[in-house]
């Protein structure tokens, strides 16, 4: 198996070019907003940009299994406010029956956030009856539930967070998630080492397992350990340096997944991805 190395690539002029984005800094997988990101809103996708994507795709040797789509950054599925709610479980329907018309069959998410208006267990239980809504309206796509930093009033910063959403969804088949090493690394989970990336690792696959792994983040970090401030940065350039990403691109558990960059330098992406891909053991 190998690792689908590459960053999340814009998709602006339309989601065809996401492929050909990818490609121009050898990424073996990528991220994309299927949408703008910061509308609630967007046209349907057309029947020509779906068959230029999907050309692109085969052109530049890329599946389903490589590409992880991020949903929505306004979408919040574990809102406290029952309209708010709707509105976000209908703008995720409208993402993964996007995902679905690419072929695609992941979709990113942040779990969501409880605004300090009701307890974590009660948004975590939000969040779940959301997801089960979506995988009830639409086929073929899984939910990925991202790690979060825990900044503000999100929650999923804890993996217990995160298994206790698996544990209301209904089709287990279609709930994943992505883990984020500068989220996880800002709640608090060491990786920096064999001995705290052993460490985390084996609590991640006690309380979630990673059965459920369908995505990871390479983000290194501006911040201290746990301080629960999501700031990114390139990678080997902040606080988990060149180490952390030597054992994640050694861990096979990670292999056949989309490994997505979001560092905030593009025009180092290049570097990064070579740099990643000599990390795999062959």
């Amino acid at each position: 198996m190998k690792k689908y190395i590459g960053p999340h690539v814009s998709a602006a002029g339309g989601v065809h070019n996401a492929p050909v984005n990818a490609h121009a800094v050898g990424a073996a997988g990528f991220a994309l907003f299927t949408k703008n990101q910061k509308r609630w809103e967007a046209k349907p996708l057309e029947p020509a940009v779906i068959g230029a994507f999907n050309k692109n795709m085969e052109m530049y040797g890329y599946d389903p299994r490589m590409v992880l789509p991020h949903d929505s950054y306004l979408i919040n599925a574990g809102h406290p406010d029952k309209d708010a709610r709707e509105r976000s479980v209908n703008a995720l329907i409208d993402e993964a029956q996007r995902c679905a018309a690419l072929g695609l069959t992941l979709l990113n998410i942040h779990p969501g956030s409880h605004l300090q208006a009701i307890t974590v267990d009660e948004c975590l239980g939000l969040i779940a009856e959301s997801v089960n809504i979506v995988l009830d309206r639409t086929d073929g796509v899984t939910i990925v539930l991202e790690a979060t930093a825990g900044q503000g009033s999100n929650v999923g910063f804890r993996f217990e967070h995160l298994a206790a959403i698996i544990d209301k969804v209904n089709d287990k088949a279609r709930i994943g998630v992505c883990i984020d090493t500068c989220h996880i690394f800002a709640a608090g989970y060491d990786i920096r080492d064999e001995q705290s990336y052993s460490e985390t690792m084996r609590e991640f696959e006690r309380v979630v397992g990673f059965k459920y792994i369908r995505g990871l983040h390479l983000n290194d970090y501006k911040g201290a350990l746990g301080c629960r401030v999501d700031r990114h940065e390139s990678i080997g350039k902040g606080s988990l340096g060149t180490g952390a990403f030597r054992l994640l691109m050694e861990d096979a558990r990670f292999d056949g997944i989309p490994c997505v960059l979001e560092t905030p330098n593009e025009e180092i992406w290049p570097d990064e991805v070579k740099m990643l891909k000599k990390m795999v053991k062959s």
